[in-house]
């Protein structure tokens, strides 16, 4: 089994693995862009069998409604029923006060991301900035202007718009790009809460936005 060590080096990069225990907010986008995590992580269980057979929690917060959750959603290899709800509800639409059966290949994305950033110390809730929406959310996201496309994959549970705290768009970005198990966009905003990254399971795709 491959060492923490062995694993940076191997899949990070000398110099990459020397950025991800240091503060990645505000980092400029030549540096952002020399963190690369690793190709097709999960397809790459020999490398850590360990990391891939472990039960699989997920934190997640949702700043609309104040909510945060830790939910133990994936043991001895199945999913968990009443944790599977508790996370599509948690990923509902807040605005739309409706809920719909989230993809799990769409909750396995968002694990990724945050278990694999957590081995290096970076241990962060996954902000819920957009889960599911009701078509008329959609709409309503359009007239004003707010990026949301007509055949959204958000309308079928299929989407979610997330931040991790510390880790600018760059960094979540690419990292949830080398899953290639959807669609990544990248939405850069100035500001304090900066921008987000969309990480849907359609077809597999970048865009910026």
């Amino acid at each position: 089994m491959a060492t923490r060590r062995d694993f940076l080096h191997k899949t990070l990069g000398a110099g990459a693995a020397s950025l991800i225990g240091a503060p990645l907010v505000g980092l400029a986008p030549a540096r952002a862009q020399a963190l690369q995590p690793p190709p097709d992580i999960f397809d790459a269980q020999a490398l850590d069998l360990e990391f891939w057979i472990k039960p699989r929690t997920l934190t997640v917060t949702r700043p609309q409604s104040g909510e945060k959750a830790s939910v133990l959603y994936w043991k001895d290899g199945e999913l968990i029923d009443s944790a599977y709800q508790q996370l599509c509800h948690l990923l509902r639409d807040v605005n739309g006060k409706s809920t719909a059966p989230m993809d799990p290949k769409l909750l396995e994305t968002l694990w990724g991301a945050q278990a694999f950033v957590a081995r290096y110390g970076i241990e962060s809730p996954i902000e819920i900035l957009s889960g599911y929406r009701t078509p008329a959310s959609n709409q309503r996201l359009r007239e004003q202007g707010i990026p949301a496309a007509r055949q959204s994959l958000h309308l079928e549970g299929k989407a979610a718009d997330i931040r991790i705290a510390n880790l600018n768009e760059e960094v979540v970005g690419g990292l949830i790009k080398s899953f290639q198990q959807g669609g990544v966009g990248f939405y850069y905003r100035g500001g304090p809460r900066g921008g987000w990254i969309h990480a849907d399971t359609g077809l597999k795709r970048t865009w910026k936005g």
